[in-house]
């Protein structure tokens, strides 16, 4: 693509990355399913490994599908560069890992993903890295957190399961103080609808599975470096600014500069973690993202009609969906998601655990299934599994308590998501 021009969103959706492969002239990108490459000669082999010179060396590392893929997602988020990688959970390890290290700290967001805060909480710290869960709505709650070991702050820019949305640019401007990064998971929003680096984010995570790919068929995950975070300004991250003793003292700051972090994630992290995305996953997620401007407008659309409709019906207590003018989360959506707030919200309902279970039986066109982000319509009951792992009022505090369901409302008629979830109701 023309780099002086900047091409709208939906031209870049079609377009980034990718180009008619040069061998045969195929438009689309293919599946490169090959676990090698072919070296020029031992001299092109050698200046490959020693990061002299950039091309794919094994798929483990380097994959030209997987590339596209990167490069596609990159550009959407106005980032320098991607890492993409097996799954979403994978991609948290990725992005946490050149930076913190045994002994060591960072803060989260108590309104994520379940399985998030289980891997904050249990799996990390059996690698000795030290996590506060706070509560996102009070910035004061991250800056009493900060201590001389923080490496960076972790949130959802719109959490799941309850749609709430935390303040990135105040947040950010706590972290520049602080001069560590700001890693924020823009897996709800999607860069169609939020672009975190633009409100001061200097990392991104996605979870590919959800709506970038958007059919429920691929399982991927990706990082985003912003390319601004100065790591040469900083002694907290040696893994970037010092030598590496695996690339004969190689300095990545130094020798990268604005992707030196992302470097760092793909030639070392990726390399030694192994959580590879399959070129066949990264095709369907590249197809997917191709028409995410067309299905995420009809996402949210779906989503505000459902809303309404449900935050009037007299068998539920409350709906939190940021696009309600009831949300006390109504003006950060103004400010942060104007094209709308996502598909993905929780409601309680009267009667307690036993309605729920009922209402998730008796859907018919909702499927009760643990994802979202589909072109299908997903209920789910989070206390029971998303969520299961936490104790009762972790759930509870993390929005995710018994009486909770969450939908992922789809892209099919809104009549009959509204006639589904009434006949269920009654």
């Amino acid at each position: 693509m023309n780099k002086k021009k900047q091409f709208g969103f939906a031209t870049r959706a079609v377009h980034a990355g990718s180009a008619p492969d040069a061998s045969t002239g195929a438009r689309n990108t293919p599946i490169y399913q090959t676990t090698s490459y072919v070296f020029d000669n031992t001299e092109h082999a050698a200046s490959l490994f020693n990061l002299q010179n950039f091309g794919f060396i094994y798929s483990r590392l380097t994959n030209p599908t997987v590339s596209v893929l990167e490069e596609k997602v990159a550009n959407l988020e106005l980032g320098r560069g991607g890492v993409a990688c097996s799954s979403g959970h994978a991609a948290q390890q990725l992005a946490f890992t050149p930076l913190i290290k045994n002994g060591e700290h960072f803060i989260a967001s108590r309104n994520l993903y379940g399985g998030s805060l289980n891997q904050f909480t249990k799996t990390f710290n059996n690698f000795g890295w030290d996590c506060s869960i706070v509560d996102p709505t009070k910035i004061e709650n991250f800056s009493k957190e900060i201590r001389p070991s923080t490496k960076f702050i972790f949130l959802e820019a719109l959490a799941n399961p309850g749609g709430i949305i935390v303040d990135i640019e105040k947040v950010s401007k706590l972290c520049k103080e602080a001069n560590i990064p700001l890693i924020v998971d823009n897996t709800l929003a999607t860069p169609f609808l939020l672009r975190p680096i633009e409100w001061g984010a200097d990392i991104v995570t996605n979870s590919l599975t959800k709506f970038l790919c958007g059919h429920g068929t691929s399982m991927g995950g990706i990082v985003v470096d912003s390319g601004k975070f100065d790591w040469s300004n900083s002694s907290s991250f040696p893994a970037i600014t010092e030598p590496s003793e695996s690339y004969h003292g190689l300095k990545f700051a130094e020798t990268f500069g604005d992707f030196a972090y992302a470097m760092k994630m793909k030639v070392d992290v990726l390399r030694d973690l192994g959580c590879s995305l399959s070129p066949h996953n990264a095709f369907n997620i590249i197809t997917g993202i191709e028409t995410l401007h067309l299905r995420m407008q009809e996402h949210v659309r779906n989503a505000q009609k459902v809303a309404e409709f449900l935050e009037n019906h007299k068998k539920i207590c409350w709906v939190s969906y940021a696009g309600l003018k009831s949300s006390p989360y109504n003006s950060l959506a103004k400010k942060y998601l104007p094209k709308g707030p996502g598909a993905v919200f929780t409601l309680g309902l009267k009667g307690g655990y036993k309605s729920c279970v009922s209402l998730v039986e008796k859907v018919k066109l909702f499927s009760h299934v643990a994802n979202l982000g589909d072109t299908r319509s997903l209920i789910i009951h989070p206390a029971s599994t998303t969520h299961n792992q936490l104790s009762d009022e972790d759930k509870k505090l993390s929005g995710a308590g018994p009486d909770t369901i969450r939908l992922s409302v789809g892209i099919e008629t809104i009549e009959d998501l509204i006639e589904d979830l009434d006949q269920a109701l009654k």
